[in-house]
C-alpha cells in the first residue's frame, strides 16, 4: 500500500476512534478486595465538608443509609453513631476520619466504614442560570486492615432536565426565581438525596456491590 494511502487510512481510523471516544464503556472496577472482605455491616462516618456550606455534613449524612440498606447492607443507625462519637469527645468529621479503622471495629463491630467527602453543596447564581449542585466522593474501608474496598464519586444538579429556551431575559428571570426558590426550600437537601442514591446504590460495574440482604447478592 502506498505511503500516502496508508497514512490516510490511519488518519481516518484515528478520527473515528476520537469521535466515538465518549461511547467507550469505562473500565470495570476491580472488586477483588471487596469480594474477599465480603462486608455485611457498614458504619457511615460523618462526611468531611470541603464546601462552604455548613449544612453539607449532616445534609448528606442523613440520606446515605437508605441507598446502602436498599442495596442489601445492614447500616448502623447514624444518629446513634454520631452520639457515640460525641460522648467520646469526637465532635468533628475531621477528627472522626482519623480514628484507626481497627478502633472503629472494636467500638461498633462493623465490617467496613464509609468515608465521604462533600466537594460541593449549595445553590450557585451564575448570571444567566441558577443551580443547586451537590458533589461527593466516597471510600469503603475494611475495618479489619484499613484497606480500601471501593471508591467512587457522584454529582447531581437542580438544572438537570431543564429547558433553558426563552431568550436572555427569560433566562435571567428564571435564574433569579430559581435562586429564591432553592434558598427558601433548602433545595440542597433534596439534591443531596439524589447524589447519595447515585453514589451508594449498588450499581456494578463501577458502583457498590450488592450486600448479603439483597436478592442480587453474589450475582453481580
Amino acid at each position: 500500500m502506498p505511503f500516502e494511502k496508508s497514512w490516510t487510512v490511519a488518519a481516518i481510523l484515528l478520527l473515528t476512534v476520537l469521535a466515538s471516544g465518549c461511547a467507550i464503556a469505562p473500565r470495570p472496577y476491580d472488586y477483588a478486595a471487596f469480594r474477599d472482605a465480603d462486608p455485611r455491616t457498614l458504619l457511615i462516618l460523618p462526611p468531611l465538608n470541603s464546601s462552604p456550606e455548613v449544612e453539607a455534613t449532616y445534609g448528606m449524612l442523613s440520606q446515605m443509609s437508605h441507598p446502602l440498606a436498599e442495596s442489601g447492607y445492614y447500616v448502623l443507625p447514624v444518629a446513634l453513631v454520631d452520639e457515640t462519637f460525641k460522648q467520646n469527645g469526637l465532635h468533628t468529621a475531621h477528627d472522626i476520619h482519623h480514628v484507626e479503622p481497627r478502633k472503629l471495629r472494636e467500638i461498633f463491630g462493623a465490617d467496613a466504614a464509609l468515608y465521604v467527602d462533600v466537594k460541593d453543596y449549595g445553590s450557585r447564581y451564575m448570571v444567566v442560570s441558577s443551580a443547586t449542585i451537590v458533589t461527593a466522593e466516597a471510600r469503603l474501608v475494611d475495618l479489619n486492615n484499613g484497606k480500601t474496598l471501593w471508591h467512587g464519586a457522584a454529582s447531581a444538579s437542580s438544572e438537570e432536565g431543564q429547558n433553558n429556551s426563552g431568550g436572555l431575559v427569560g433566562m435571567l428571570v428564571s435564574a433569579v426565581i430559581n435562586q429564591i426558590i432553592n434558598s427558601a426550600t433548602d433545595a440542597s437537601y433534596r439534591i443531596a438525596g439524589l447524589t447519595s442514591q447515585r453514589l451508594l446504590m449498588a450499581r456494578p460495574p463501577n458502583g457498590m456491590l450488592y450486600g448479603p440482604r439483597s436478592p442480587r447478592y453474589g450475582k453481580d
